[in-house]
């Protein structure tokens, strides 16, 4: 109500209003209140890591932190032409950086990313560093000009070439990662593809992405009856069939995929039952390697799909197929087009889950598969615990980010949000 409204009211309705328009705002007030740990927690945990990940794969700090006064000298002789050594003054300012350095580690992240441009740059930048760390030899006493004491230390230091990387690795930021991650780089033409032999994460992302997709329907296909099945069960056998889904998720996960090598494995309990029963001479390979990770996904994951099912398997009323059938329908046909259309929110919701949770699974291909299936998550682990390499781990991040997304807004397009979100 507008405040000239309000002051054509009587007094006392104008007082009720006033009053009322208070407890609005003291209601709106308080519900913001009770929204504010979810929403802190949103942020700390949800929204800062991912914007931790996209400033850590842009990042690129590396040669700034280690030769401040050669980047400057470099940007100040920019228009210098392409395939030209820079200034003598550049040469002079990156033996003062190799001077003053604060230590050996920070000079040894540089070398390692000037190293991605062309192997063999750590080794250079390394052996020049140790070089200034020493008292100089004859010859390079005897060299008259900064760029005549650093050749004689190594000659690729008057490399034009050396040179051209060295610019394209020292912006602060640089797609250089997350061109990487999809087999890209960027060259003083553009960008371009990687030598083909190089190429490795489009690969794995498509491998990535399959293996996820195929434990999903797997999972659909098993996980579907499964949930008819418990909505059509009597209420004991519910129970019971509840408590196998749940099972899975009172287990440790690296339990139950230790337990699935105890029993695919070459002298396990399948193998030696078949060859008992004369089914097989041989034991058959159903560990490490591509059907013992379908094997054991599936048997972790299917309560991903089971769950969102059984939920809106039982919210459909029993007499929607008994309808049907009294007006002539086969029960195939009523099964289609009556009972089908209206589960596609747990199939929607139950197999998109499935699929994101697959996509990043890391654990349990590491230890039931080969290197063939190593998935996209087993790398991300690599370059953040092995090599340490933070920047390629968060560029792979937001590739797997990016496909999940892509699925997600697929399915949304495909089958509707509100239907996937259960909202109908």
């Amino acid at each position: 109500m507008s405040a000239s409204a309000i002051d054509t009211l009587p007094p006392k309705n104008a007082s009720l209003v006033d009053a009322h328009q208070r407890s609005n705002r003291r209601r709106r007030a308080f519900s913001m209140l009770l929204l504010l740990p979810l929403l802190a927690y949103t942020g700390v945990f949800f929204a800062l890591p991912i914007g931790m990940m996209l400033y850590r794969a842009v990042s690129n700090p590396e040669l700034l932190q280690a030769f401040p006064r050669t980047i400057a000298a470099l940007a100040e002789n920019h228009a210098a032409a392409s395939g030209t050594l820079p200034t003598e003054q550049t040469f002079e300012a990156l033996e003062d950086d190799f001077l003053s350095a604060p230590n050996i580690a920070v000079i040894g992240e540089a070398a390692r990313r000037l190293n991605y441009e062309n192997s063999g740059y750590r080794f250079l930048i390394m052996s020049t560093a140790r070089h200034y760390k020493k008292p100089l030899d004859g010859n390079t006493r005897a060299a008259t000009t900064a760029q005549q004491r650093l050749a004689a230390v190594d000659p690729r230091w008057v490399s034009p070439a050396l040179w051209e990387d060295f610019r394209r690795a020292s912006p602060a930021y640089s797609p250089y990662y997350l061109l990487a991650a999809i087999d890209l780089k960027q060259t003083d033409h553009g960008i371009e593809a990687v030598a083909e032999d190089q190429r490795v994460y489009i690969d794995l992302i498509l491998k990535t992405l399959k293996i996820a997709l195929i434990v999903s329907l797997l999972c659909l296909v098993l996980g579907f009856p499964f949930a008819a099945l418990m909505v059509k069960a009597s209420r004991p056998m519910q129970v019971l069939l509840m408590l196998a889904v749940m099972l899975p998720f009172w287990t440790s996960l690296l339990a139950r995929t230790t337990a699935w090598i105890v029993v695919l494995q070459e002298k396990g309990i399948v193998n030696s039952l078949l060859m008992r029963l004369g089914l097989t001479e041989h034991p058959l390979p159903m560990i490490f390697n591509l059907l013992g990770v379908y094997i054991v996904m599936v048997h972790i994951l299917l309560p991903f799909s089971v769950l969102p099912l059984y939920n809106t398997m039982k919210s459909i009323p029993p007499h929607f197929m008994r309808a049907s059938a009294s007006l002539g329908a086969h029960p195939l046909r009523g099964f289609f087009h009556v009972y089908l259309p209206m589960t596609l929110t747990g199939i929607g919701s139950g197999t998109l889950l499935t699929f994101i949770v697959a996509a990043g699974y890391y654990v349990t291909p590491t230890l039931v598969g080969s290197a063939r299936e190593q998935m996209l998550g087993y790398f991300i682990a690599f370059y953040t615990n092995t090599t340490v390499n933070w920047g390629m781990a968060s560029a792979l991040g937001l590739v797997l980010i990016a496909c999940v997304l892509f699925i997600y807004l697929l399915a949304a397009r495909l089958v509707g949000i509100r239907q996937i979100a259960g909202l109908r």
